[in-house]
């Protein structure tokens, strides 16, 4: 198994424990609030946290595998050549977006909620922990794309 393999693998399993967590939780709400007429006080915030790791990290797990939503009408209509330089244009514009807004601004993000100590109301956690999450699916993204970048680079070689 490559590198990428391994992170891919893992991805899978972070997103299929987190998703069963997300289920419970909320199965947990609905029979709290609606079965014993106690709704749970920490359930609302946990899946909004969840949610939050889900999304970025779904998103970053499909970025990977380029399967995410795209209107790529240029693309196909486009020269081998042609295409190959928008696909280069376009890692290197996601690459720049990671690195700036999901690494630099993400990490700004933590580092302040634990500077500041910043704790959620319910749960009682740190915040920080809960916006980890920007600076990993950035550096991820950057990864991936890097090697999308490298594999595209290789096969026009030839």
């Amino acid at each position: 198994m490559t590198f990428r393999q391994i992170i891919d693998k893992a991805l899978e399993w972070v997103l299929v424990f987190l998703m069963s967590i997300l289920v419970l939780d909320v199965l947990w709400q609905v029979i709290s609030r609606y079965v014993m007429n106690s709704p749970s006080s920490f359930t609302d915030e946990l899946a909004g946290f969840l949610l939050i790791w889900v999304g970025l990290l779904g998103a970053t797990y499909v970025a990977g595998k380029r399967e995410h939503l795209a209107i790529d009408i240029l693309l196909q209509r486009s020269s081998p050549h042609r295409k190959y330089v928008l696909e280069m244009i376009i890692s290197s514009v996601i690459i720049l977006f990671s690195i700036t807004v999901l690494i630099v601004g993400g990490s700004w993000l933590v580092y302040t909620r634990f500077y500041l100590t910043v704790k959620s109301a319910a749960l009682g956690i740190p915040l920080g922990f809960v916006y980890c999450v920007l600076p990993l699916s950035g550096i991820l993204i950057t990864y991936f794309d890097m090697d999308n970048m490298y594999k595209m680079f290789k096969a026009n070689r030839k």
